[in-house]
């Protein structure tokens, strides 16, 4: 993924388990995105050692890389190594949903979840043309079969608990002209309907990706972009998914955005953006790259 996304600038109280609506609506709570972890963070917080257990009400995936990269530190002696790491490790862990047919993946991980009583969140990646022919190139073949994806996504989460951060880049590959026709002309529907796909489930808070700061200076046209693709009927929007936006420059971004859009909710994922993007000269010869020592937000 070469662009990230979302968070939020006021913070509200931490949501129990198994009650994620107050923190989805009203304003906007700041969350960290480790890798792929969401951790919500009171105001005035840190993120400390034992914050994680305290405050999330996100499911942790126990078998992800990090976890299984301490458990084979701890096997081979290197303790010091996996206590670092394990600060990562026990973070919520978003799932990306790229399978061909992703039910068993979201019906599977929604009731690993509820058994928990925790959210999970989860990453629909699959539109056409998703990364503009670049990098995670792929996606559905055509709009019918993205339409069938989403919907045995969502059959797959049926009633249960979750966040879905609605497919990451494609709202700003639009405004960007990057997407070729036909599948330009259908985006915006496309997204449309899946929007329309989660929120029927009952449980299912939904973000559409709006990509990060330093991507759509034409703010305007990217808030016509996402109203046309249902962010009314989503719980918010996300931004800096994957990317190293600093979170003030971010906010930012996104307030001035969410006050295009009626003062629309967001998220920001803060997860490596600890030491900001290359700087200016640097990231025009190598356009998306990584800095290096990113650090965490």
């Amino acid at each position: 993924m070469r662009h990230s996304g979302g968070a939020a600038h006021r913070h509200r109280r931490t949501t129990p388990p198994g009650d994620h609506r107050g923190l989805a609506r009203g304003g906007v709570a700041l969350l960290v995105w480790t890798g792929l972890v969401w951790l919500p963070i009171p105001a005035g917080a840190t993120l400390g050692e034992h914050e994680g257990e305290a405050t999330s009400p996100f499911w942790v995936e126990p078998g992800g890389p990090a976890a299984r990269q301490v458990r084979l530190w701890r096997e081979r002696g290197r303790e010091a190594d996996a206590a670092v790491l394990e600060r990562i490790a026990d973070r919520p862990a978003a799932v990306w949903l790229t399978d061909q047919d992703p039910k068993e993946q979201a019906e599977q991980i929604t009731r690993q979840a509820e058994r928990e009583g925790r959210i999970p969140i989860l990453v629909a990646y699959n539109i056409p043309h998703r990364d503009c022919g670049q990098y995670s190139a792929g996606g559905a073949d055509d709009a019918a079969r993205y339409r069938a994806w989403t919907a045995r996504a969502a059959e797959g989460i049926g009633s249960r608990q979750a966040w879905v951060i609605l497919e990451p880049d494609a709202l700003a590959q639009w405004a960007s002209g990057c997407v070729p026709e036909p599948a330009a002309s259908q985006r915006l529907a496309l997204l449309a309907d899946a929007v329309r796909t989660f929120k029927a489930r009952p449980g299912t808070s939904v973000y559409l990706d709006a990509g990060n700061p330093g991507w759509i200076s034409d703010q305007q046209r990217l808030a016509g972009a996402m109203l046309r693709s249902g962010v009314g009927h989503a719980d918010g929007f996300a931004l800096n998914v994957s990317n190293f936006h600093t979170t003030p420059v971010t906010r930012a971004y996104g307030d001035r955005l969410s006050a295009l859009l009626g003062g629309a909710h967001y998220v920001v994922d803060t997860s490596r953006n600890g030491n900001g993007p290359l700087l200016p000269e640097a990231a025009h010869a190598a356009a998306h790259a990584a800095p290096p020592g990113p650090g965490m937000g």
